[in-house]
Formats: structure tokens, sequence, C-alpha cells
């Protein structure tokens, strides 16, 4: 069995969801928001920082679409969908998604994922994901983001 690469994923769940996107690997890291900014020449407030939480209670994995200058505020997150989050280690992440942290793609997991988007992200044209590596990314309109994930845009801070 030939195994998929994860920019391959993200590529075909872009296709698959009428997104047409580009994926560019980067001569550098862009695992965090400062090193995509910067590989990509753009503000790290224009960088998406795909984000994954599981719901307290419920158990329910999250994903969060946040702007790179923003932390995510837990408590307001919370009360927007209704229940508190807690983070989850890098291991619990590869599996449930299929991608490493600093590589966590909006798109493409190999679970799905309830998606919520940082309404700041939408001041922007243009803003960057992670590809599925930590050295690829893409750029996108964040409304036409928000359409292909179906997240539903909240303020994460």
């Amino acid at each position: 069995m030939q195994r998929t690469k994860s920019t391959d994923r993200v590529r075909a769940a872009a296709t698959a969801a009428g997104l047409p996107i580009d994926i560019r690997a980067m001569p550098q890291s862009t695992r965090t928001a400062e090193e995509a900014a910067a590989a990509c020449g753009t503000s790290v407030a224009q960088i998406v920082k795909s984000l994954i939480f599981r719901k307290a209670e419920s158990g329910e994995p999250v994903l969060l679409l946040v702007s790179g200058r923003n932390r995510v505020d837990q408590t307001a997150v919370a009360a927007e969908i209704g229940e508190k989050l807690d983070r989850m280690d890098a291991d619990a992440v590869r599996e449930l998604t299929g991608f490493a942290i600093g590589g966590v793609a909006p798109l493409g997991s190999l679970t799905p994922l309830a998606t919520f988007m940082d309404a700041d992200l939408l001041e922007f044209e243009t803003v960057w994901a992670a590809a599925g590596a930590p050295y690829a990314v893409f750029s996108v309109a964040p409304r036409a983001l928000a359409k292909a994930t179906g997240a539903r845009i909240i303020a994460l801070r």
C-alpha cells in the first residue's frame, strides 16, 4: 500500500471542497506563525494557526482556525460553542489529523472536525495556512476557506 503524503491529502480535500489552492514548499520552516509570516512575506496576523482542542465533556475534537497574532481565549470560545475546551498533546493531534504540530492544515484531516474560524481573519483579502507539513503553505481568501471547511466564524480572543 502506498502512503499518501500529507500535502497530497490537503490538495485532495481542497479539490473536493471546490477550493483551488497552490501548495508552496518553502525553503525554511513554517512551523510557527512567525516563521510562516517571514517565509510568506506577510504579517503574522495573516497566518492561519490550525489548533486542535477536545471538548471537555463530550470529548468531541474541534479545529480552531486562528489569526497568528491572536491567542485563544478558551473561556470566550467555550461560551461560543457551549463547552469548555482542553488542549490535546502532539501525539493525539497526529493520530486524529494525520498532521504533525506545525503542519496541521485546515482541511484534509483523517478525522472530520467541527471547525471554527477566528473572525479577525476576515480582515484580510488573503491568508496563509499550513498545507500538511512544517514547510508547506497555501494562500487563500478567508471566506473561501471558511466555506470549504464548513467553519463557523466566531470571536476567538
